[in-house]
């Protein structure tokens, strides 16, 4: 008979912020680590801890106790507490792609100062993995991973659900995962929890019996002799007694060698033995092949406002910080902020822990990280502002000719991957005038308010002396500082307009500019526009829009001549789940829009844009009916609730302002309400009519293909998934694609029409999982804002390009006011980088820590191979292949200034480009 091992893997899963707020966690940590560290200077037998795979436990402890690092830091170089590779457990699929790679990136960079660093892919309590994970982990040179959920169901209050082998996707709970792109490692599923050995009993006969189920329980999954035991869970103290426990259990099982472990320790034993008939499972983890109650995915729509604000710090750290410093680095000199760029990633990604970024914790948790949010973007928005005025100070508006002396440069920047063309609106100072001017600032600003404007003469030239069409608005006298670097502040009064104008063609990771020109001395002819408003809705070359009573519209695709028919009703149904998971009431059917007359008015025609506003004067119920508190206090479970929606009613009032520019090739929708309702879900409908079995959705590094309708053993009615940028159907040869602004939940409706259903608000009063935990702010009561836009288009979102204007949409403008008859180094319009590549999207522009190599991070969306080719505009000495640490690898051949190479199908492609030193 084979001897067995039973590995006893010390740990504490820590949740940073949850059921408590942070500080009283904060305050638990302290004890544990205090505790695990005079454990380890008194019991050799205690060999090693597990410190949860996120080195943002090290720095929480230090700020209480810096005494301490220099103890904590010999245990780690010791290898026996073990940190990394992570710097928090995030949840994968509600942070970003690069997101995940700055918090592998960071957690390196963290255990690097210590010499040490676990490399094991570790995911013990995310809401289901990313299907690139695979990839990711083998770029960073970690060949297995361990997780707990997304293959065997695992239910509410995290109860392993048995299925004796079977029902899941892999007999054993070791496995092979591979990614899109084919990299592949071992996986390792927690198949009976990652507290299978926790609180281990010293007395024999309570020993005995905790060992014969937890023997079975594990050998019943384990494809070889190596058993997992985890000892510890959520927030476990150390357990002092263990080595008692230890040896009372070599005593009772002499057959089984029992080992106080380490992952590296368990790993290299289980290689050793594992099986020929090893499953492989591919992409995402989801818990497809589940009942689908205990997926967790509605906390993609649970308080939906933190999911805005993250999507809006991401991407400014992303598509602002991060390429602007890298090119004013490149145009001007001026070095790159990497430790204020750490810290901005940092401050974000402390609420990117799956139980915050979640929005599934009590109230004070997530009011801590609205502050975070906010902390994060400020850092953020000032580096954006002093990387765009070193840039603006190097472009060279002197050198063009058709801008006349007195106008008014305006530069707007463009930092997505793909040149772009969208409308803009920025603020201009046409007269200013300091404090130390005198004689004071009302009578400054009297002064400054009589300066005249000419604003019906004005007009906005390109750099080549083209004018576009602009409106120009007096925004009157305001109050305003600078900041000198050699000086005290310099506070002024300003004669302020605003400019409004479709940015056209303004080049990828680049810029262009254009001139307001107050008094032009010669008549200059502007385009003619193909933006028109038509009897019932709007019009450009692209799509054509008709709206409808009940305020729904329809979309002609000019390209394909196909109409998209009754989008944008409004859905409204009860929910009586908790901060995890959605529950409609039984017999509960959603209210919509649909037939509700509306109230539409055009309220913007202008050559760039037509916008139409619709108002739906609602009526919905006030909240679900009084037997839900009984319930909820009773602890009765979410799926045996009976309660309904109250009878009581409260007014809803939705205001839809519906946008077509001018060169749009899809429209924007931006959706305003206040909502004094409770217990209630809000989703807008998109039917397609469309045939087809699966859809795309946008996710981490791929849009992952996923099958509309459920496996069999699904029984939730509610089939809801996670998205990034967008969601799209497609029938192969037409498709529709809706984009949306932190709004990470939809379902494809399974009704004929597979109608995509982006969810806009659920507003729900608990936190659910082990106890009562009431969350009122989770009602999310009070005013909100959405955005969303819908694309149609030919052939899939991939082959279209469609994506990249999902992309695009999510990312904001830039500008600056630059400094009339300059002399510069750069050109009015500018490209810091050219590339191609029809299905690759551009994913990072920066620099790298260690070598301040520009980082160029590419990845491909299609199934096959695709060529790449990179074009600096700035002198490159050198190019490397590199990874998602930024680390050199072989070198990349530069051809005529051209590096050119391929990404394979669904593959993460980095370079590093050492530029030459000037």
């Amino acid at each position: 008979m084979t001897r067995k091992a039973a590995h006893l893997i010390s740990h504490s899963h820590w949740d940073r912020e949850w059921y408590m707020p942070y500080e009283r966690h904060h305050y638990l940590l302290t004890e544990l680590m205090n505790d695990l560290l005079d454990m380890l200077e008194q019991d050799p037998r205690y060999r090693y801890f597990h410190l949860d795979g996120q080195t943002i436990i090290i720095e929480d402890y230090l700020q209480v106790h810096p005494e301490k690092r220099e103890q904590l830091e010999a245990y780690i170089k010791a290898g026996r507490i073990i940190i990394g590779p992570w710097y928090v457990l995030q949840d994968e699929f509600l942070t970003s792609s690069e997101a995940n790679v700055r918090n592998l990136l960071i957690g390196h960079q963290d255990a690097a100062k210590y010499g040490v660093i676990s490399k094991l892919g570790y995911f013990p309590d995310s809401f289901g993995n990313m299907g690139q994970a695979p990839q990711l982990l083998k770029q960073a040179d970690i060949d297995t991973a361990v997780f707990g959920r997304g293959v065997k169901p695992t239910g509410f209050d995290n109860v392993v659900i048995d299925t004796n082998g079977s029902g899941y996707e892999s007999p054993y709970s070791e496995m092979y995962w591979s990614a899109t792109d084919g990299s592949t490692v071992l996986g390792i599923l927690f198949a009976n929890w990652y507290s299978n050995g926790n609180e281990v009993p010293v007395e024999a006969e309570a020993a005995k019996a905790f060992w014969d189920k937890r023997l079975g329980d594990a050998q019943k999954y384990a494809s070889t002799s190596e058993l997992l035991f985890m000892n510890g869970c959520d927030h476990q103290p150390i357990q002092r007694d263990l080595g008692d426990a230890i040896d009372t259990a070599k005593a009772l099982y002499p057959d089984v060698e029992f080992i106080h472990s380490s992952f590296e320790q368990y790993i290299d034993a289980l290689k050793k033995e594992l099986p020929d008939n090893m499953v492989t499972i591919q992409g995402e983890l989801r818990s497809q092949h589940t009942d689908g109650w205990g997926t967790l995915v509605n906390t993609a729509s649970a308080r939906v406002y933190l999911k805005q604000l993250n999507q809006l710090g991401q991407t400014l750290l992303e598509k602002g910080a991060e390429p602007l410093a890298a090119l004013a680095r490149l145009a001007s000199g001026k070095a790159y902020p990497h430790q204020l760029l750490t810290h901005a990633w940092k401050t974000l990604m402390q609420n990117h822990p799956h139980d915050s970024i979640c929005g599934c914790s009590v109230d004070e948790v997530h009011r801590e990280m609205v502050t975070r949010f906010d902390k994060s973007r400020h850092l953020t928005e000032t580096i954006i502002d002093e990387s765009l005025q070193a840039i603006a100070g190097q472009i060279n508006t002197a050198g063009v000719a058709a801008w006349p002396e007195g106008s008014l440069p305006v530069t707007i920047y463009n930092m997505t991957g793909w040149e772009r063309t969208g409308t803009v609106r920025i603020e201009l100072i046409v007269a200013k005038s300091y404090f130390k001017e005198g004689p004071n600032p009302p009578a400054i600003a009297e002064r400054l308010a009589q300066v005249p404007l000419n604003l019906d003469k004005g007009v906005l030239l390109d750099d080549k002396g083209q004018s576009i069409s602009v409106k120009a608005e007096d925004l009157g006298v305001h109050f305003g500082y600078e900041l000198p670097k050699d000086k005290f502040r310099q506070p002024y009064m300003a004669r302020r307009i605003a400019l409004t104008f479709e940015a056209q063609q303004v080049p990828a990771l680049g810029f262009k500019t254009w001139a307001w020109i107050s008094e032009p001395t010669s008549q200059v002819e502007t385009p003619h526009s193909p933006l028109v408003v038509t009897d019932s809705g709007m019009a450009n070359a692209h799509i054509a829009v008709r709206i409808h009573a009940d305020g729904s519209y329809d979309i002609l695709d000019k390209a394909t001549g196909h109409t998209y028919e009754g989008l944008g009703v409004y859905e409204d149904c009860g929910d009586l789940g908790n901060e995890y998971v959605f529950r409609q009431p039984d017999g509960d059917v959603g209210l919509t829009t649909r037939g509700l007359k509306a109230r539409v008015t055009l309220v913007e025609s202008e050559p760039y844009r037509v916008t139409y506003e619709i108002k739906h004067a609602w009526s919905i119920p006030a909240s679900a009916s009084e037997l839900f508190e009984e319930e909820k206090r009773k602890m009765v479970p979410f799926r045996k609730r009976t309660a309904s929606r109250s009878n009581d009613v409260v007014s809803f009032e939705l205001i839809t302002r519906i946008s077509l520019e001018q060169s749009g090739k899809g429209v924007q929708v931006s959706v305003s309400y206040h909502n004094q309702a409770k217990d209630h879900r809000l989703r807008v409908l998109f039917p397609t009519g469309l045939t087809a079995a699966t859809h795309l959705a946008d996710s981490i590094f791929e849009a992952a293909e996923r099958d509309t309708t459920p496996a069999e053993e699904w029984i939730n009615p509610s089939n809801a998934q996670h998205q990034q940028a967008f969601v799209s159907v497609s029938d192969g040869a037409i498709g529709l694609t809706v984009a949306n602004k932190g709004l990470n939940e939809y379902e494809i409706l399974r009704n004929g029409k597979n109608t995509i259903a982006v969810t806009l608000l659920r507003s729900v009063s608990e936190l659910g999982d082990w106890g009562v935990f009431p969350t009122p702010e989770a009602q999310c009561l009070g005013d909100h804002s959405v955005e969303f836009a819908i694309y149609p288009h030919a052939g899939t979102a991939i082959q279209s390009g469609a994506f990249a204007a999902a992309y695009q949409f999510q990312s904001p403008w830039f500008h600056t006011l630059t400094p009339s008859r300059q002399q510069g180094s750069l050109p009015a319009a500018h490209q810091a980088l050219a590339w191609s590549g029809s299905s690759l999207a551009l994913s990072a522009f920066k620099m790298s820590l260690d070598h301040d190599d520009i980082i160029v991070r590419m990845y491909n969306l299609a199934h096959e191979a695709e060529p790449v080719t990179l074009n600096p505009s700035f002198p490159v000495a050198s190019a490397y292949r590199s990874d998602i640490l930024e680390r050199r690898h072989e070198p990349a051949e530069i051809t005529d200034g051209f590096i050119r190479s391929t990404a394979g199908k669904c593959e993460i492609v980095t370079y590093a480009l050492q530029p030459k030193q000037s």
